[in-house]
Protein backbone atom coordinates (compact mmCIF):
# COMPACT_ATOMS: atom_id res chain seq x y z
CA UNK A 1 0.00 0.00 0.00
CA UNK A 2 1.29 3.46 -0.91
CA UNK A 3 2.31 5.93 1.76
CA UNK A 4 0.12 9.06 1.62
CA UNK A 5 0.68 12.22 3.69
CA UNK A 6 -1.35 15.47 3.92
CA UNK A 7 0.02 19.01 3.61
CA UNK A 8 -2.19 22.11 3.42
CA UNK A 9 -4.98 20.46 1.40
CA UNK A 10 -2.55 18.59 -0.83
CA UNK A 11 -1.69 14.90 -0.73
CA UNK A 12 1.73 13.35 -1.28
CA UNK A 13 2.02 9.73 -2.50
CA UNK A 14 5.16 7.64 -2.19
CA UNK A 15 5.05 4.10 -3.58
CA UNK A 16 7.33 1.04 -3.33
CA UNK A 17 9.64 -0.05 -6.16
CA UNK A 18 7.49 -3.17 -6.70
CA UNK A 19 4.26 -1.18 -7.11
CA UNK A 20 3.00 0.34 -10.37
CA UNK A 21 1.09 3.62 -9.83
CA UNK A 22 -1.38 5.11 -12.36
CA UNK A 23 -2.60 8.68 -11.65
CA UNK A 24 -5.49 10.09 -13.70
CA UNK A 25 -6.61 13.71 -13.44
CA UNK A 26 -9.82 14.78 -15.20
CA UNK A 27 -9.66 11.58 -17.28
CA UNK A 28 -6.09 12.19 -18.37
CA UNK A 29 -3.12 9.98 -17.31
CA UNK A 30 -0.73 12.17 -15.41
CA UNK A 31 1.65 9.72 -13.69
CA UNK A 32 2.34 6.11 -14.71
CA UNK A 33 5.26 4.01 -13.45
CA UNK A 34 7.03 2.11 -10.66
CA UNK A 35 8.08 3.67 -7.37
CA UNK A 36 6.59 7.11 -8.11
CA UNK A 37 6.42 9.97 -5.68
CA UNK A 38 4.31 13.07 -6.39
CA UNK A 39 1.84 15.64 -5.04
CA UNK A 40 -1.83 15.66 -5.99
CA UNK A 41 -5.22 16.96 -4.93
CA UNK A 42 -7.55 14.27 -3.68
CA UNK A 43 -10.72 15.80 -5.17
CA UNK A 44 -9.43 15.59 -8.73
CA UNK A 45 -7.19 12.50 -8.61
CA UNK A 46 -7.98 8.89 -9.59
CA UNK A 47 -5.26 6.51 -8.38
CA UNK A 48 -4.57 2.86 -9.19
CA UNK A 49 -1.92 0.72 -7.41
CA UNK A 50 -0.90 -2.50 -9.16
CA UNK A 51 1.72 -4.80 -7.46
CA UNK A 52 4.18 -6.24 -9.96
CA UNK A 53 6.23 -8.51 -7.66
CA UNK A 54 6.02 -12.32 -7.68
CA UNK A 55 3.25 -13.61 -5.43
CA UNK A 56 2.66 -17.07 -4.00
CA UNK A 57 -0.87 -18.42 -4.03
CA UNK A 58 -1.42 -21.53 -1.91
CA UNK A 59 -4.51 -23.55 -2.77
CA UNK A 60 -6.12 -26.71 -1.43
CA UNK A 61 -9.15 -28.47 -2.88
CA UNK A 62 -10.72 -31.90 -3.13
CA UNK A 63 -10.99 -34.13 -6.18
CA UNK A 64 -12.30 -37.61 -6.98
CA UNK A 65 -10.38 -40.38 -8.70
CA UNK A 66 -11.68 -42.84 -11.28
CA UNK A 67 -12.42 -45.39 -8.52
CA UNK A 68 -14.52 -42.80 -6.66
CA UNK A 69 -12.02 -42.05 -3.93
CA UNK A 70 -11.82 -38.55 -2.52
CA UNK A 71 -8.34 -36.98 -2.41
CA UNK A 72 -7.06 -33.64 -1.14
CA UNK A 73 -4.73 -31.70 -3.43
CA UNK A 74 -2.30 -29.09 -2.11
CA UNK A 75 -0.61 -26.84 -4.66
CA UNK A 76 1.12 -23.48 -4.92
CA UNK A 77 1.00 -21.14 -7.96
CA UNK A 78 3.53 -18.34 -8.38
CA UNK A 79 2.30 -15.48 -10.57
CA UNK A 80 3.03 -11.86 -11.36
CA UNK A 81 1.25 -8.98 -13.09
CA UNK A 82 3.30 -8.29 -16.20
CA UNK A 83 0.99 -5.64 -17.75
CA UNK A 84 -0.24 -3.25 -15.04
CA UNK A 85 -2.29 -1.20 -17.53
CA UNK A 86 -4.28 -4.26 -18.66
CA UNK A 87 -4.70 -5.42 -15.08
CA UNK A 88 -5.89 -1.97 -13.96
CA UNK A 89 -8.29 -1.85 -16.90
CA UNK A 90 -9.75 -5.34 -16.19
CA UNK A 91 -9.67 -5.37 -12.39
CA UNK A 92 -10.37 -2.74 -9.78
CA UNK A 93 -6.96 -1.69 -8.46
CA UNK A 94 -8.16 1.82 -7.51
CA UNK A 95 -7.08 3.20 -4.12
CA UNK A 96 -8.59 5.82 -1.86
CA UNK A 97 -6.74 9.14 -2.45
CA UNK A 98 -6.87 9.95 1.26
CA UNK A 99 -5.89 6.59 2.84
CA UNK A 100 -4.14 4.71 0.00
CA UNK A 101 -6.11 1.47 0.62
CA UNK A 102 -7.76 -0.52 -2.16
CA UNK A 103 -11.43 0.08 -2.66
CA UNK A 104 -11.96 -3.41 -4.03
CA UNK A 105 -10.28 -6.84 -3.67
CA UNK A 106 -8.34 -7.34 -6.91
CA UNK A 107 -5.89 -9.89 -5.53
CA UNK A 108 -8.77 -12.05 -4.30
CA UNK A 109 -10.26 -11.97 -7.79
CA UNK A 110 -6.93 -13.11 -9.23
CA UNK A 111 -6.65 -15.85 -6.59
CA UNK A 112 -10.17 -17.08 -7.40
CA UNK A 113 -9.41 -17.14 -11.11
CA UNK A 114 -6.15 -19.08 -10.65
CA UNK A 115 -7.60 -21.49 -8.08
CA UNK A 116 -10.67 -22.37 -10.13
CA UNK A 117 -8.61 -22.81 -13.29
CA UNK A 118 -6.07 -25.06 -11.53
CA UNK A 119 -8.87 -27.02 -9.81
CA UNK A 120 -10.64 -27.60 -13.11
CA UNK A 121 -7.57 -29.12 -14.76
CA UNK A 122 -6.76 -31.13 -11.64
CA UNK A 123 -10.24 -32.61 -11.59
CA UNK A 124 -9.93 -33.52 -15.27
CA UNK A 125 -6.70 -35.42 -14.64
CA UNK A 126 -7.69 -37.21 -11.43
CA UNK A 127 -11.14 -38.20 -12.74
CA UNK A 128 -9.36 -40.50 -15.22
CA UNK A 129 -6.76 -41.81 -12.77
CA UNK A 130 -7.17 -44.60 -10.18
CA UNK A 131 -6.30 -43.83 -6.61
CA UNK A 132 -3.15 -45.96 -6.49
CA UNK A 133 -1.79 -44.35 -9.68
CA UNK A 134 -2.75 -40.88 -8.45
CA UNK A 135 -0.85 -41.38 -5.23
CA UNK A 136 2.23 -42.62 -7.09
CA UNK A 137 2.33 -40.48 -10.28
CA UNK A 138 -0.43 -37.96 -9.63
CA UNK A 139 1.82 -35.13 -8.48
CA UNK A 140 3.73 -34.94 -11.76
CA UNK A 141 0.66 -35.39 -13.96
CA UNK A 142 -1.38 -32.82 -12.02
CA UNK A 143 1.48 -30.31 -12.13
CA UNK A 144 1.88 -30.73 -15.88
CA UNK A 145 -1.85 -30.46 -16.47
CA UNK A 146 -2.27 -27.33 -14.32
CA UNK A 147 0.77 -25.67 -15.91
CA UNK A 148 -0.54 -26.36 -19.39
CA UNK A 149 -4.08 -25.29 -18.43
CA UNK A 150 -2.98 -21.99 -16.90
CA UNK A 151 -0.76 -21.24 -19.89
CA UNK A 152 -3.73 -21.86 -22.23
CA UNK A 153 -6.24 -19.85 -20.17
CA UNK A 154 -7.10 -16.76 -22.28
CA UNK A 155 -8.26 -14.65 -19.35
CA UNK A 156 -4.81 -14.53 -17.75
CA UNK A 157 -2.90 -12.75 -20.55
CA UNK A 158 -5.94 -10.58 -21.18
CA UNK A 159 -5.70 -9.49 -17.55
CA UNK A 160 -1.94 -9.00 -17.75
CA UNK A 161 -1.10 -11.98 -15.50
CA UNK A 162 1.81 -14.36 -16.11
CA UNK A 163 2.13 -17.70 -14.29
CA UNK A 164 5.72 -18.13 -13.15
CA UNK A 165 5.63 -21.62 -11.60
CA UNK A 166 3.27 -24.35 -10.46
CA UNK A 167 4.08 -26.70 -7.59
CA UNK A 168 1.93 -29.57 -6.40
CA UNK A 169 2.81 -30.24 -2.78
CA UNK A 170 0.78 -33.37 -2.05
CA UNK A 171 -2.13 -35.55 -3.06
CA UNK A 172 -3.57 -37.32 -0.05
CA UNK A 173 -6.59 -39.59 0.32
CA UNK A 174 -8.97 -39.64 3.24
CA UNK A 175 -7.58 -40.69 6.60
CA UNK A 176 -9.37 -44.07 6.63
CA UNK A 177 -8.34 -44.86 3.06
CA UNK A 178 -4.79 -43.77 3.80
CA UNK A 179 -4.63 -46.08 6.81
CA UNK A 180 -6.01 -48.91 4.69
CA UNK A 181 -3.44 -48.23 2.00
CA UNK A 182 -0.69 -48.15 4.58
CA UNK A 183 -1.68 -51.52 6.00
CA UNK A 184 -0.13 -53.77 3.28
CA UNK A 185 3.10 -51.80 3.35
CA UNK A 186 3.14 -51.89 7.13
CA UNK A 187 2.40 -55.61 7.09
CA UNK A 188 5.20 -56.17 4.61
CA UNK A 189 7.54 -54.04 6.69
CA UNK A 190 6.46 -55.97 9.79
CA UNK A 191 7.04 -59.24 7.97
CA UNK A 192 10.48 -58.07 6.91
CA UNK A 193 11.15 -57.00 10.49
CA UNK A 194 9.92 -60.38 11.78
CA UNK A 195 12.03 -62.17 9.20
CA UNK A 196 15.03 -60.11 10.19
CA UNK A 197 14.26 -60.86 13.85
CA UNK A 198 13.97 -64.59 13.13
CA UNK A 199 17.17 -64.54 11.09
CA UNK A 200 18.91 -62.66 13.86
CA UNK A 201 17.60 -65.18 16.39
CA UNK A 202 18.66 -68.04 14.14
CA UNK A 203 22.11 -66.51 13.80
CA UNK A 204 22.22 -66.01 17.55
CA UNK A 205 21.16 -69.63 18.15
CA UNK A 206 23.75 -70.83 15.65
CA UNK A 207 26.42 -68.76 17.33
CA UNK A 208 25.34 -70.03 20.75
CA UNK A 209 25.50 -73.60 19.41
CA UNK A 210 28.95 -72.95 18.01
CA UNK A 211 30.00 -71.43 21.32
CA UNK A 212 28.55 -74.42 23.21
CA UNK A 213 30.35 -76.82 20.86
CA UNK A 214 33.58 -74.92 21.35
CA UNK A 215 33.10 -75.01 25.12
CA UNK A 216 32.34 -78.76 24.99
CA UNK A 217 35.36 -79.37 22.78
CA UNK A 218 37.44 -77.30 25.18
CA UNK A 219 36.13 -79.32 28.14
CA UNK A 220 36.84 -82.60 26.32
CA UNK A 221 40.33 -81.45 25.43
CA UNK A 222 40.84 -80.26 28.99
CA UNK A 223 39.64 -83.62 30.38
CA UNK A 224 41.92 -85.48 27.95
CA UNK A 225 44.88 -83.36 28.97
CA UNK A 226 43.95 -83.82 32.62
CA UNK A 227 43.88 -87.58 32.05
CA UNK A 228 47.29 -87.36 30.42
CA UNK A 229 48.48 -85.27 33.32
CA UNK A 230 47.17 -87.84 35.82
CA UNK A 231 48.85 -90.67 33.85
CA UNK A 232 52.05 -88.70 33.67
CA UNK A 233 51.87 -87.95 37.38
CA UNK A 234 51.30 -91.68 38.11
CA UNK A 235 54.16 -92.60 35.83
CA UNK A 236 56.36 -90.02 37.50
CA UNK A 237 55.31 -91.20 40.99
CA UNK A 238 55.91 -94.85 40.04
CA UNK A 239 59.24 -94.02 38.53
CA UNK A 240 60.12 -91.96 41.59
CA UNK A 241 59.09 -94.85 43.85
CA UNK A 242 61.09 -97.28 41.74
CA UNK A 243 64.09 -94.99 41.78
CA UNK A 244 63.68 -94.49 45.52
CA UNK A 245 63.32 -98.24 46.08
CA UNK A 246 66.37 -98.89 43.93
CA UNK A 247 68.28 -96.22 45.80
CA UNK A 248 67.10 -97.65 49.13
CA UNK A 249 68.13 -101.14 47.99
CA UNK A 250 71.50 -99.90 46.93
CA UNK A 251 71.78 -97.95 50.17
CA UNK A 252 70.69 -101.04 52.18
CA UNK A 253 73.06 -103.31 50.33
CA UNK A 254 75.86 -100.81 50.82
CA UNK A 255 75.00 -100.46 54.52
CA UNK A 256 74.76 -104.24 54.90
CA UNK A 257 78.05 -104.74 53.11
CA UNK A 258 79.58 -102.07 55.30
CA UNK A 259 78.16 -103.66 58.43
CA UNK A 260 79.34 -107.11 57.28
CA UNK A 261 82.75 -105.71 56.59
CA UNK A 262 82.71 -103.94 59.98
CA UNK A 263 81.47 -107.13 61.64
CA UNK A 264 84.12 -109.12 59.91
CA UNK A 265 86.73 -106.56 60.86
CA UNK A 266 85.41 -106.52 64.44
CA UNK A 267 85.37 -110.31 64.50
CA UNK A 268 88.83 -110.47 63.05
CA UNK A 269 90.02 -107.84 65.50
CA UNK A 270 88.25 -109.60 68.36
CA UNK A 271 89.73 -112.90 67.25
CA UNK A 272 93.18 -111.44 67.00
CA UNK A 273 92.64 -109.60 70.26
CA UNK A 274 91.44 -112.81 71.88
CA UNK A 275 94.34 -114.69 70.45
CA UNK A 276 96.70 -112.03 71.72
CA UNK A 277 94.98 -112.06 75.09
CA UNK A 278 95.07 -115.82 75.11
CA UNK A 279 98.76 -115.77 74.26
CA UNK A 280 99.33 -113.14 76.95
CA UNK A 281 97.25 -115.17 79.40
CA UNK A 282 99.02 -118.32 78.40
CA UNK A 283 102.37 -116.61 78.81
CA UNK A 284 101.20 -115.18 82.14
CA UNK A 285 100.07 -118.62 83.24
CA UNK A 286 103.33 -120.16 82.08
CA UNK A 287 105.24 -117.59 84.05
CA UNK A 288 103.08 -118.27 87.12
CA UNK A 289 103.37 -121.94 86.54
CA UNK A 290 107.14 -121.71 86.43
CA UNK A 291 107.27 -119.39 89.46
CA UNK A 292 107.28 -120.80 92.94
CA UNK A 293 104.56 -120.45 95.57
CA UNK A 294 106.36 -117.67 97.34
CA UNK A 295 106.51 -115.61 94.20
CA UNK A 296 102.85 -116.15 93.57
CA UNK A 297 102.03 -115.08 97.12
CA UNK A 298 104.12 -111.96 96.66
CA UNK A 299 102.34 -111.14 93.43
CA UNK A 300 98.96 -111.69 95.05
CA UNK A 301 99.94 -109.39 97.90
CA UNK A 302 101.13 -106.82 95.42
CA UNK A 303 97.91 -106.98 93.55
CA UNK A 304 95.97 -106.77 96.72
CA UNK A 305 98.01 -103.83 97.85
CA UNK A 306 97.37 -102.09 94.57
CA UNK A 307 93.61 -102.38 95.06
CA UNK A 308 93.59 -101.39 98.75
CA UNK A 309 93.31 -97.78 99.90
CA UNK A 310 96.50 -96.01 100.85
CA UNK A 311 97.71 -96.81 104.34
CA UNK A 312 100.13 -94.42 105.94
CA UNK A 313 101.23 -96.82 108.71
CA UNK A 314 100.38 -100.26 110.03
CA UNK A 315 101.17 -101.99 113.25
CA UNK A 316 101.46 -105.75 113.30
CA UNK A 317 101.63 -107.93 116.38
CA UNK A 318 104.07 -110.77 116.43
CA UNK A 319 101.26 -113.29 116.12
CA UNK A 320 99.84 -111.69 113.01
CA UNK A 321 103.24 -111.28 111.48
CA UNK A 322 104.06 -114.93 112.18
CA UNK A 323 100.85 -116.05 110.56
CA UNK A 324 101.34 -113.79 107.55
CA UNK A 325 104.83 -115.01 106.96
CA UNK A 326 103.63 -118.51 107.28
CA UNK A 327 101.11 -117.86 104.55
CA UNK A 328 103.71 -116.32 102.35
CA UNK A 329 105.86 -119.43 102.71
CA UNK A 330 108.67 -117.89 104.71
CA UNK A 331 110.11 -119.36 107.78
CA UNK A 332 109.18 -117.84 111.11
CA UNK A 333 112.77 -116.97 111.87
CA UNK A 334 112.83 -114.68 108.95
CA UNK A 335 110.56 -112.27 110.78
CA UNK A 336 113.20 -111.82 113.48
CA UNK A 337 115.81 -111.10 110.99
Amino acid sequence: MADITRRFGWRHLRSAPTTHIRHHKRGRLVHDGLGLSFWYRSLSAALSEVPVDDRELAMAFHARTSDFQDVAVQATVTYRISDPAEAAARLDFSVDPDTGSWRGAPLEQIATLLTETAQQHTLDVLARTPLAVALVDGVASVRASVTAGLAAEPRLPATGIDVVAVRVVAIRPEAEVERALRTPAREQIQQEADRATYERRAVAVERERAIAENELASQIELARREEQLIDQRGTNARREAEEKAAADGIRTETEASRKVCLARADAEAARETGAARAEVQAAWLRVHDEAGPGTLHALAATRLAENLPRIESITLSPDVLTGLLARLGRPEGGADS
